[in-house]
């Protein structure tokens, strides 16, 4: 099968995208099983490239440039199959699901012929430039500028904490064509190739062993005027719709990855005999029961966005009360994965070694959860101010 049958109803699209799954999950590649073997780039390339030929990555992007032109429902359904497999993520999320749809919203003509499809096809890879070391997530503070020269831009700068950049062809850049005190204002976004000369990337050792973050130099490095992405002041707007979309729509399988982690874990733990009684303790009892709670919590963020993008409404900061609650949620069920499997029985099964493996890599990867696409703090401080619209301390 190539892709699914573009006039399925909604459960026909249901079943024919976890038959396709079910049939086409290389060996290896699911989290809860005993074979588990993590996959490299290339085999995550190939793999993502197919999910799309299959029609389960660009389900609403049009046509014309390379999408499925489907609904967001649909993208939703197909997200829910994807979550409830342990599959990895993908190697190209900031592609699909920020750069591209801001190329969709602010990009000419030109520009979504020319980006868009080697985005699905796993072609391009793209990384986000927006942290930066004196910014964090406080993205009206940076630093990095972008000065006219002729008709195309020079950009100077450093940007840190970001994802992927090691294996990406472009940057999503955000950078200041004004002063720094103008905050807001005068901030640009750029499609910027990351083997334009002057660009050195230095990756962060991080706490799983992994390095998939890095700080990103900009030295005077030169931005075609073709890769400037909208007007040059419109930067901050779209770098907006850009979170907003990063936090309430994006990923939305995570409710339904979060369940199938949850699934594992007991299911680890029934398997083993000293694990196997803590199931029956009050305590872990009631944190699991709180743990299918927080789920289907983070479930319920997930329909009234869909059908508020449906009816073609803004989605604005509420998609801070996604982010803020899956981040903690996840972050304590991680906790408690740890804390259960390492009083697992010496020498245990398979299944139960697996089950270590993959949570010991769940609750290192979800300290920076809380971090990442705006912290805790951020996310509080919008919340109060936007969406309950408390009044300011002095």
């Amino acid at each position: 099968m190539d892709g699914m049958t573009p006039d399925l109803t909604g459960e026909a699209f249901r079943q024919q995208a976890r038959d396709w799954l079910r049939a086409h999950v290389p060996p290896g590649f699911l989290a809860d099983q005993p074979g588990h073997a993590p996959p490299g780039l290339a085999q995550c390339i190939a793999w993502e490239a197919a999910m799309h030929r299959a029609g389960l990555a660009g389900i609403t992007w049009p046509r014309a440039y390379g999408g499925h032109g489907r609904t967001l429902r649909e993208h939703l359904i197909a997200n829910q199959e994807i979550g409830r497999l342990a599959l990895p993520e993908s190697v190209s999320s900031i592609s699909k699901e920020l750069a591209g749809p801001i190329i969709l919203a602010i990009g000419t003509e030109e520009q979504k012929r020319r980006f868009l499809p080697p985005i699905l096809e796993m072609r391009e890879i793209w990384c986000q430039g927006f942290s930066e070391p004196e910014a964090g997530s406080d993205l009206a503070g940076l630093r990095t500028r972008a000065r006219r020269d002729g008709a195309g831009w020079r950009v100077t700068g450093q940007k840190i904490w970001t994802s992927g950049a090691a294996k990406s062809q472009r940057c999503l850049l955000l950078a200041r064509t004004g002063p720094v005190e103008d905050r807001h204002k005068g901030l640009a976004l750029f499609a910027v190739p990351m083997d334009s000369p002057g660009i050195r990337v230095v990756p962060i050792m991080q706490i799983d062993g992994q390095d998939h973050f890095a700080e990103v130099f900009f030295d005077d490095v030169r931005v075609a005027p073709e890769d400037a992405l909208g007007a040059p002041d419109e930067g901050w707007t779209a770098a907006l719709r850009v979170l907003s979309i990063e936090r309430a729509t994006n990923r939305m399988y995570r409710a339904w990855r979060f369940e199938n982690e949850l699934r594992h874990l007991v299911a680890a733990c029934r398997q083993d005999a000293a694990l196997a009684p803590l199931l029956e303790d009050a305590s872990y009892r009631q944190r699991i029961a709180t743990t299918v709670m927080e789920i289907e919590m983070v479930k319920g963020h997930v329909e009234p966005v869909v059908r508020s993008l449906v009816a073609g409404e803004a989605i604005g900061a509420r998609g801070s009360l996604m982010k803020l609650h899956w981040s903690e949620a996840h972050q304590r069920f991680a906790s408690l994965a740890l804390e259960l499997l390492s009083q697992a029985s010496p020498g245990a099964a398979p299944f139960v070694q697996a089950a270590q493996r993959r949570f010991q890599g769940l609750y290192l990867k979800s300290r920076a959860e809380t971090i990442y696409a705006g912290t805790t703090e951020i996310q509080l401080g919008i919340i109060a101010d936007r969406v309950l619209q408390l009044p300011r301390g002095k």
